[in-house]
């Protein structure tokens, strides 16, 4: 559902990833963007994330929102392996916020994570089921595996849960109530979907942070899922310390802050930096753990979906309206010939070239891709579009001749060190994942400094 509103959302815009028109920026971390500015990856969270992340939290009430069991000090949740997307993974932490319990390690449980793959890793579990508890209390050390092995567990030591309903009301009521909890418990992952699913390409695996992150959170919280997602996509550990509605521990909070309570507030040893703020605390987390900013994972499903349809079309169309149909040939050949020899220019001169719309989503999230990694490049729009009097002046003919040397029409269109290497999706993101990409772009890339003239310091 959530990719089905999305393609019709999109499917104006989507066009443009097959789009171009000559206007020419040199780019670096610090170079000038338009329309672009207003356009944001997926991985720092936008209105439709705070939109689904909040419908997910209201589908759960009052669940995990406010402290309402007895106290239990003598209770150390040493570890909780966890996927965030997880129906029972969320109601182990629901559960967790409502008794006020900390949890000195969370570890990321989805399939490719290093707690499934690397047997060197402290916190390898391969195939076992999750959520996974490691708990020390009176009794020693115990581990509990399952959501209803933990939820027993917890009811054993806490008794059970305060009910929805009275059971003073009809019985009607509460069979209605019933239902609805029933309804609710897939509505977030529903929601959320393709999140915090599996670890994310562009993970730092091999350099993940030394010592766990702290994270102040609750989990009916919508800006503390969006936190905790990308956490749990980075293969971060972290430390949960529940701050729910009336938990004691917003005092301590309020302590580091100096007076604010508001949840998520991050904290990282390894780098001496306290942040509150979901949005900052995701670009900060990018930033410092991750070898770029992906793309959004929506707008790839969307891809997927059209660019199959519409790109035999775009190379049909793509001579046709540079003029191929004109009476004199001769003339649209001279026309694609010295576009040729233009790009050839443009990417023997350039380590990176990106052609690009500048109304395209697809060359937005492109464009942030390459601007992440920190490297100069140089983007060459085409227009704002495609489609006649959006164009620019040449753009017909440019992306012709670049349909003719490397079969590509869509954009956006990268070039390393000469090379093709096609688009975002199918281009792009396979080459960063791979290797390719820093293959290509050799010694010659961010070893440079040079002047604020259009590269970076």
């Amino acid at each position: 559902m959530r990719i089905f509103c999305s393609v019709v959302l999109f499917s104006l815009l989507s066009s443009g990833a097959y789009s171009f028109a000559p206007t020419t920026n040199i780019r670096s971390s610090k170079g000038t963007r338009s329309f672009a500015d207003d356009l944001e990856l997926r991985s720092i969270p936008n209105g439709f994330d705070t939109l689904t992340s909040g419908l997910a939290s209201i589908a759960r009430l009052p669940f995990g929102t406010i402290v309402d069991g007895p106290k239990n000090t003598s209770i150390k949740i040493i570890s909780l392996h966890d996927m965030e997307g997880n129906s029972d993974c969320r109601m182990v932490r629901e559960r967790i916020t409502e008794l006020d319990l900390n949890v000195e390690t969370v570890i990321p449980a989805g399939q490719n994570s290093r707690s499934r793959s690397d047997r060197s890793y402290e916190y390898f579990i391969e195939n076992e089921a999750i959520p996974r508890m490691v708990v020390e209390d009176e009794t020693g050390q115990q581990i509990f595996v399952g959501k209803d092995d933990i939820l027993g567990y917890f009811t054993d030591v806490f008794g059970t849960r305060k009910p929805i309903v009275d059971d003073n009301e009809e019985d009607l009521k509460k069979k209605v109530v019933e239902i609805l909890v029933k309804f609710g418990e897939p509505l977030p992952s529903f929601l959320r979907f393709g999140r915090a699913e599996d670890v994310a390409s562009c993970a730092k695996k091999d350099t993940p942070p030394k010592d766990p992150l702290i994270l102040y959170s609750y989990e009916g919280n919508q800006f503390c899922r969006l936190v905790r997602e990308v956490l749990s996509e980075l293969d971060i550990p972290y430390e949960l310390r529940s701050a729910g509605k009336d938990s004691p521990r917003r005092a301590e909070l309020a302590k580091i802050t100096g007076g604010s309570t508001q949840c998520p507030f991050l904290i990282d040893p390894n780098t001496n930096t306290q942040m509150p703020e979901s949005k900052d605390i995701i670009v900060y987390l990018y930033k410092n753990y991750a070898n770029f900013v992906p793309p959004s994972e929506l707008l790839g499903s969307i891809s997927k979906i059209i660019t199959p349809v519409l790109k035999p079309v775009y190379k049909v169309l793509a001579p046709f309206q540079a003029g191929s149909n004109r009476e004199d040939l001769n003339e649209y050949l001279k026309e694609i010939e010295d576009m040729k020899q233009e790009i050839e220019r443009e990417i023997s001169a350039n380590n990176v070239v990106i052609y690009t719309y500048s109304l395209s989503p697809f060359c937005t999230e492109a464009v942030a891709v390459l601007e992440s990694l920190k490297i100069p490049f140089k983007e060459i729009s085409l227009g704002k579009e495609w489609v006649p009097f959006l164009i620019d002046e040449g753009g017909a003919q440019k992306r012709a001749a670049l349909g003719e040397m490397t079969g590509q029409t869509s954009l956006p269109h990268i070039f390393v060190n000469g090379k093709s290497v096609g688009g975002l999706y199918e281009g792009l993101l396979p080459a960063l994942e791979n290797g390719t990409f820093s293959n290509l772009l050799g010694s010659s890339s961010a070893s440079e400094t040079e002047d604020s003239d259009g590269s970076f310091e």
